[in-house]
């Protein structure tokens, strides 16, 4: 990787990190005289207080953490992706009934264990008519990167989290197959643009089973093909477009962390100070 891309995505990991873990604190501190406060209403329960603060602290913290710092890593992700592509917004674009059904159709071929492939959709041009008014739609879309030299668009529904809800699988692919048709049209539409080919993707922050192992989410492939998967490691090397990617990220983030820690400790010490358990 280039020294200078290097030291910028280093600066974004460290900047990310640190307005993460200062934030979080402050929350937390603003929350200590509030009796309805995450941490003081877990207190509340005098079956987990029963166990000591430390553990009342972590077992109130930790959904709230896992939230807000699958929030950050978007967002890091997202500021990282700058680097080498275009970041766009939301796809305002049109979709056609027969589009519709052919969504449908190829998810239905997925629920009955058909083999999921990009052919299934990126073979499939339908004629478009000349008065599309009635097919306009704008649709969300928070992680869409652009590649100018290479002409391509990447569509990515990105789990922080390293995992997904086993039944939102099939919700997942339908809106991701629904923004590719938006932006699929809306490319063909201008003779500038209707070569350019687009590429959807489902992602995570993390290798829920070990960076380097299988990905074992049977229920997720079952809607996404290998090349539709961006897990853990792939994910951030394709944001960083570069091979060395995930490492230059971790290796700076090994660095950063060590403010959450202090933050966490910090936190921890303004609700608990002295207890026994430390």
């Amino acid at each position: 990787m280039d020294i200078n891309k290097k030291q910028v995505i280093q600066e974004i990991v460290d900047e990310h990190i640190n307005n993460f873990a200062i934030n979080f604190a402050e929350r937390y501190r603003g929350e200590l005289n509030k009796p309805k406060g995450v941490i003081n209403y877990k207190k509340l329960n005098c079956f987990i207080s029963e166990l000591g603060g430390e553990f009342v602290f972590y077992s109130a913290l930790v959904r709230s953490f896992d939230s807000s710092f699958g929030n950050i890593l978007e967002s890091m992700g997202n500021a990282i992706a700058k680097v080498s592509y275009e970041v766009k917004g939301d796809i305002d674009s049109f979709i056609l009934p027969e589009q519709l059904q052919q969504i449908s159709t190829i998810v239905s071929h997925y629920e009955n264990h058909e083999q999921p492939k990009v052919e299934h959709y990126s073979l499939y041009n339908p004629m478009i008519p000349k008065n599309i008014e009635s097919f306009k739609k704008i649709h969300k879309t928070d992680n869409y990167f652009y590649s100018p030299e290479k002409h391509e668009h990447y569509l990515i529904e990105l789990k922080a989290g390293g995992d997904l809800d086993n039944k939102k699988s099939k919700a997942e692919k339908i809106a991701l197959l629904e923004e590719y048709y938006l932006l699929k049209n809306k490319l063909l539409s201008d003779e500038t643009t209707k070569n350019d080919r687009v590429f959807i993707y489902f992602a995570t922050a993390y290798n829920k089973d070990g960076e380097g192992n299988f990905w074992k989410q049977e229920r997720v492939r079952q809607f996404f093909s290998d090349d539709e998967l961006k897990i853990g490691k792939d994910y951030w090397n394709f944001v960083c477009d570069d091979e060395m990617g995930f490492e230059v990220v971790f290796e700076q983030y090994q660095k950063s962390c060590c403010i959450i820690r202090e933050k966490l400790n910090y936190i921890k010490n303004l609700y608990f100070p002295g207890d026994e358990n430390d």
